[in-house]
């Protein structure tokens, strides 16, 4: 932009010294010129008055008496009636500036003058004209850059405050620079800031709120699991002693108790994985730039989904089986990727059919887990469309796929929709460096 405004400048100026200057040249060598007529005219006419006065006066007319008279640069010829012609000065060549004058008495006298002279005073006129010239093309120049500073710095400040804006740091510079167009856009971006600061603060505020208000009932849940699993385990390990009852009875309250207890481990991990992904919440509340991606077995996180959906699958008549490579290390949060995974396989059992797979392999420096059904698919309308908030084809609320992907992208990785029909989800997560093997 610079050089733009820069360039404009001095083409503006060239276009006003060229046409200004053109004509300056034009009317100062045509003013220089008759200037130059005149003066010898003028010579001719007072040299046929000082003859003409003479001749009155009966004295002779001769070079010597009127050699006086005659400027040194000019060439002058006195005519007289009956006498030869006198010629005083250095005769000029061709292209002489001649003026002639004439009396009623004969008297004729030509005056003459070399045009190096005028051409010396117009080559002087002329240098004059090219160094104002430049003169104005330097301080054109010296007044572009100034300009153009005045004008793109604010321009690349502003730009800065734009991309600052985007990347998350909203504070306002409140910086003016004097140029109304250019401080109207600073105050447009500085009340931007301010109302997205605003806007971030509430909604950080209401994901702490949310985040503490769930803390609270999980850790009551989680506690109540563990009371029944201490139940359970209660009844599957009576106290001896005492007057038994019967076998039969004892032995289906210990079945009970074992299924129960099974039950209740199951839950309590589902509340030990809300209550990791709720602190998880509150800390980027506090901080969005906080990470806490590590490095885990991602086998078990798959097993721990398995067998956390079974039951549901099974109640519904399917199945829920896993294949691929085993014992792939991954980077990222353990609870934020069971949370993943427990969007697909459920968005599976609810919008799809058949047996529901897990796969695990490698691609390049990533591990990925692949999810699909037997089910219809995705609706071609839909396509990439499925991630995206309030889009949903089966009368959903749309959140959860849009979630699972804010999940995996927080960690790194990424959630894609690889094949529409039959439907193939694919989690994307970082490799972890192997590590070499340790010493017995």
């Amino acid at each position: 932009m610079r050089r733009r405004l820069i360039n404009s400048t001095l083409a503006v100026v060239l276009v006003v010294i060229a046409v200004f200057g053109v004509s300056l040249v034009i009317v100062e060598t045509r003013t220089i010129e008759e200037s130059a007529h005149e003066s010898v005219r003028s010579d001719a006419a007072r040299l046929v008055s000082v003859v003409e006065s003479r001749l009155v006066a009966e004295e002779s007319v001769t070079a010597a008496s009127m050699r006086s008279q005659v400027p040194h640069d000019r060439h002058v010829r006195i005519e007289l009636p009956g006498q030869p012609p006198i010629e005083l000065g250095e005769r000029p060549g061709e292209g002489a500036i001649e003026g002639r004058a004439t009396e009623p008495g004969g008297v004729t006298v030509t005056v003459r003058q070399d045009d190096d002279r005028v051409r010396e005073e117009v080559g002087r006129t002329l240098l004059i004209i090219l160094a104002v010239a430049l003169l104005a093309v330097i301080a054109a120049v010296l007044l572009a850059v100034q300009q153009a500073r005045r004008v793109a710095a604010p321009l690349t400040d502003l730009a800065e405050t734009a991309e600052r804006l985007g990347s998350g740091d909203p504070r306002p510079r409140h910086r003016r620079y004097g140029v109304p167009e250019l401080d109207r856009v600073a105050d447009v971006l500085d009340a931007s800031a301010e109302r997205i600061a605003r806007m971030l603060t509430a909604e950080r505020r209401l994901a702490a709120d949310a985040s503490h208000q769930l803390r609270t009932p999980l850790t009551a849940l989680s506690m109540r699991l563990e009371e029944i699993v201490a139940a359970a385990d209660a009844i599957e390990t009576p106290a001896t002693g005492g007057a038994g009852g019967t076998e039969d009875t004892t032995g289906a309250d210990r079945a009970a108790a074992s299924t129960i207890r099974e039950e209740a481990l199951v839950g309590l991990a589902q509340v030990e994985r809300l209550t990791d992904v709720v602190q998880r919440l509150l800390t980027n509340s506090r901080d969005p730039r906080s990470g806490s991606a590590v490095g885990f077995d991602l086998d078990e996180v798959v097993k721990q989904q398995i067998e956390e959906w079974r039951p549901a699958y099974r109640k519904a008549g399917r199945a829920v089986v896993r294949s691929g490579r085993q014992g792939l290390r991954a980077v990222g949060t353990p609870g934020a990727v069971a949370q993943v995974l427990a969007t697909l396989i459920e968005n599976a059992l609810m919008h799809g059919g058949g047996a529901v797979a897990l796969r695990t392999r490698i691609a390049g420096n990533q591990v990925v887990v692949e999810v699909t059904d037997e089910g219809p698919g995705v609706d071609p309308e839909l396509g990439s469309r499925v991630f995206e908030r309030t889009v949903s084809g089966r009368n959903s609320t749309g959140l959860g796929l849009a979630v699972a992907r804010d999940l995996a992208e927080a960690d790194g990785g990424r959630l894609e929709l690889l094949q529409q029909r039959p439907p193939v989800f694919a989690l994307f997560l970082s490799r972890e460096a192997d590590e070499p093997p340790a010493g017995d």
